[in-house]
């Protein structure tokens, strides 16, 4: 997930873009750019974030088709950008969508309608690409962001966005671990939990099928890739149980998504299989991703749920996540 500069207050204070025509053109970001939309973001952010801009260079080069990545040019210079990535099962979904990393064009240009023109070619490759839905998050406070992007054809979504501390809460003796009974409930003392690897493709594969239906080797692999060679920190683990994998999470920690300045962990997918319920795998696999979190230094973990998606929000509520202070807006494409 990406500093998206939309949560920028240097950004959002001026961000009532004209609905006239653009004064320049859109065109695909090149690796020359990549300097010129560091000192951009950081003009607007105040900060270099140059570390993540790498990352998504890195796996932009390895998965093409699965990132996108515009500037807008006015006179011969790179004055904005716009940065998105195509997802296909983070978070529960079920179908491809597009969701919008980062956005900003410099003061110089502000009002020429840069942005909005950004958005709109992004909006047609996402298209192009096969994603169903566009989605973007931001902070409730954002007013003028949420009239931005409002007028651009989103709503909210019917996906919560749920967080937690990862430090030990009220009536934890350890991240994630419940005191049950004046005893403590440790599940990963029950479940074995180890590091994900290259060589855990096919059983997740066959987890995530027997739940989804669906055969999502290509998007697994992919996966595997952005979590073992394009992540510095290795968060995804795997539960086993009669010596047989019997669940996988699947998490990161991002330094600029959704204009976060500092780090933030997010669980992407969590999977258990089916025949293997209500033994604790969850339970035991967020724990001890809690428990990493909390000596890495990481301060909070978040992760998306749909509205309805019950049995996940109440195992999630008595492992201490509530709603964040964010907005989770769409558009469908």
């Amino acid at each position: 997930m990406q500093p998206d500069l939309l949560s920028h207050p240097q950004w959002k204070a001026k961000t009532m873009i004209s609905k006239s025509a653009s004064a320049g053109s859109v065109r695909s970001l090149v690796p020359d750019d990549f300097e010129r939309v560091v000192q951009i973001d950081r003009e607007l952010s105040g900060m270099s974030r140059r570390g993540f801009f790498e990352k998504r260079l890195r796996c932009a080069k390895a998965y093409p088709k699965a990132f996108v990545s515009l500037g807008y040019e006015e006179d011969g210079v790179l004055e904005g950008f716009v940065m998105a990535h195509l997802l296909d099962g983070e978070f529960g979904g079920t179908e491809p969508a597009g969701i919008l990393d980062a956005i900003g064009t410099t003061e110089k240009v502000r009002g020429h309608g840069g942005a909005r023109a950004l958005l709109g070619q992004l909006i047609e490759k996402l298209k192009g690409r096969g994603a169903m839905e566009f989605r973007t998050q931001l902070l409730w406070q954002d007013q003028a962001l949420i009239q931005f992007f409002a007028s651009a054809g989103f709503v909210l979504s019917p996906r919560l966005v749920l967080g937690r501390t990862c430090s030990r809460m009220e009536g934890e003796v350890a991240p994630g671990v419940l005191r049950q009974n004046g005893q403590e409930d440790r599940p990963h003392d029950r479940v074995p939990v180890r590091t994900l690897n290259a060589a855990d493709l096919s059983a997740v594969v066959a987890i995530d099928r027997r739940i989804t239906g669906r055969d999502r080797t290509a998007y697994y692999r992919s996966k595997f890739d952005e979590v073992l060679n394009q992540t510095g920190i290795r968060m995804s683990t795997i539960a086993t149980a009669d010596e047989t994998t019997a669940g996988f999470i699947m998490a990161r920690v991002d330094y600029g998504e959704f204009g976060i300045a500092g780090p933030e962990a997010v669980i992407d997918t969590i999977g258990v299989d089916p025949d293997l319920q209500r033994r604790d795998i969850a339970s035991a696999l967020l724990a001890v991703l809690l428990g990493n979190l909390q000596s890495l230094k990481v301060e909070t973990v978040r992760t998306e749920v749909p509205w309805n998606s019950y049995t996940l929000l109440a195992f999630l509520e008595a492992r201490g996540f509530r709603p964040a202070q964010r907005l989770n807006l769409s558009r469908s494409l």
